[in-house]
């Protein structure tokens, strides 16, 4: 079992007709790999407090069907998250945020995972917003101290961080719990930091996503690898790389028992899905069979 911890939120995303049209997509972070990792066949489950309204039911419609466990879902009568992405030509897409009073900000720590959970991913806004934020950051700490693989994905939205010295400061204390650090380009630039400093920090690997020009992975065993990115026509970027997220811990849990990471191959898993991912309107990640599996 992975369990995904982090908001679920609904984007309002931009689409021909008259200005200003939105359609209403399901999203946010941990909820797109939750998602990912349901429809790639892991067995995942969505930790998380979810809106009771209607947003909210339409989320975790979304997760049931993709066979995403709920029963770490907490719920509450405040609304669901909304985010607005601005496209660019290139299908990059930028973020504004409705967070006041919503539901994924009270999320309190759970008492405890379900017996069997090999891995934990946390990332994006859940880190950010308080209460929640420190209930998730707990979470991270103990299940790291219980011996799982962690994932981080801080996926950084400027528009939600008042102070980003603090948040580095923040995110550079949680590097000793994480197994596999997982940023893009844009993160990594906003952070300030190297991958190998990263790595002495406390994760086994970083991988770095590079838009066009494909993933990068740093192992603490002094490898460096990249793949390139698989060549699709791109609608937006909305959940590639969370959809990376999931085909990497989906890949390395799913490992032989001691065997060595075969880290180009992972990556290359994680290209193909992700690709698969861009060709299309939101954040649809690709079903197994459409990776040839």
């Amino acid at each position: 079992m992975i369990v995904v911890a982090g908001e679920a939120l609904i984007d309002l995303v931009p689409v021909a007709g008259p200005p200003g049209a939105l359609v209403p997509r399901a999203g946010g972070g941990p909820y797109n790999t939750a998602l990912a990792l349901g429809r790639l066949g892991g067995r995942a489950a969505f930790c998380s407090r979810v809106s009771t309204d209607g947003f909210g039911a339409t989320l975790l419609a979304g997760l049931r069907a993709a066979g995403v466990d709920l029963s770490l879902v907490q719920r509450g009568p405040e609304p669901t998250t909304l985010a607005v992405p601005s496209l660019a030509p290139d299908g990059s897409a930028a973020y504004g945020f409705y967070v006041e009073g919503t539901a994924d900000r009270l999320f309190a720590l759970p008492d405890a995972l379900a017996p069997g959970t090999r891995a934990l991913a946390l990332g994006t806004c859940s880190l950010v917003l308080e209460p929640g934020a420190s209930a998730y950051e707990a979470l991270l700490r103990r299940e790291s101290a219980r011996g799982l693989l962690t994932l981080l994905d801080p996926n950084i939205r400027p528009a939600l961080i008042a102070d980003p010295a603090a948040y580095r400061a923040r995110f550079l204390s949680w590097l000793p719990c994480v197994g596999v650090l997982k940023l893009s380009e844009e993160d990594a630039a906003w952070l300030g930091g190297r991958p190998e400093e990263w790595l002495a920090a406390g994760p086994s690997a970083v991988v770095l996503t590079r838009g066009a020009a494909g993933l990068a992975v740093w192992t603490r065993r002094g490898e460096r690898f990249t793949v390139p990115a698989r060549r699709v026509s791109v609608v937006d970027t909305i959940g590639a790389g969370d959809t990376v997220n999931a085909a990497l811990l989906h890949r390395l849990v799913n490992a032989p028992n001691g065997a060595a990471v075969d880290w180009p191959e992972v990556l290359a898993y994680a290209a193909h899905a992700a690709a698969l991912t861009c060709t299309r309107p939101g954040a649809e990640p690709p079903l197994a069979a459409e990776l040839g599996e």
